[in-house]
């Protein structure tokens, strides 16, 4: 063999190579894909893109500006201005629209806190010694929620339609629904409501009683009182006993 048919394959080789254009894309079952890439490129799963951690101020913007959307909200409904919302935070108005771009973010934030809050009370509340009690006592804190959601509820009725927003709000209610549901079978089990009653029927009735005790802010025991209607679908003792 020549030294010139030697070094023919080698060009050939070469050349292939750099015809071959980029490397394909590494999968995420490729083992060699962080060895592909220089080392100060590689992520830890934290730097995902919706993983990565917020920074203890931005956390703290955060909670400022939620603290603020609520009681701006209570206060003025749909009429709520994001731009004195950020004032009133002590935040710039880039600053809020970076955590929440759009009016239905914020409202989906506040809410979506409230539901998992009433969530996690709902699954502690499934230990209670007394299934009435329990459920008495959740639908309590619903009744709280519904009459401090009031003016943000408002709001989102006022605003554009926005499929993203509204599909978030309905999972809320979901969990909500599904909350309630667990409580309501237990107490069911425990013969303390009747059978037929269903989960919906007490949502909206409690909605109802909130929306009463809204237009009578200053009768603090208004609420305790029309909740106390709801002890009437439980047996009386006398029904218990025959």
């Amino acid at each position: 063999m020549t030294t010139e048919s030697a070094r023919a394959p080698r060009r050939r080789a070469n050349q292939t190579t750099s015809d071959a254009g980029p490397p394909a894309p590494a999968t995420a079952g490729d083992t060699n894909a962080s060895a592909a890439r220089p080392a100060d490129a590689v992520g830890s799963p934290g730097d995902a893109p919706g993983n990565r951690r917020m920074r203890a101020d931005a956390r703290d913007n955060r909670e400022r500006v939620l603290r603020a959307a609520r009681a701006a909200f209570a206060e003025h409904g749909a009429q709520a201005s994001l731009n004195k919302i950020a004032q009133s935070a002590g935040v710039g108005p880039g600053t809020l629209y970076r955590h929440f771009p759009t009016p239905g973010a914020l409202l989906v934030a506040i809410i979506g806190d409230d539901v998992a809050a009433l969530c996690e009370k709902g699954r502690d509340l499934l230990d209670h010694r007394s299934p009435a009690q329990a459920l008495r006592t959740w639908l309590r804190a619903v009744a709280e929620h519904a009459t401090a959601m009031r003016g943000l509820v408002a709001a989102r009725m006022a605003a554009p339609p926005a499929p993203d927003t509204d599909a978030a709000l309905a999972a809320c209610h979901e969990r909500i629904r599904a909350t309630g549901a667990a409580l309501l079978e237990r107490a069911q089990r425990d013969g303390a409501v009747p059978g037929d009653i269903e989960i919906a029927d007490l949502l909206t009735l409690v909605n109802a009683v909130a929306w009463v005790s809204e237009q009578a802010p200053c009768d603090e025991y208004l609420l305790d009182r029309l909740l106390a209607l709801v002890r009437g679908m439980e047996p009386s003792p006398q029904e218990e006993e025959t």
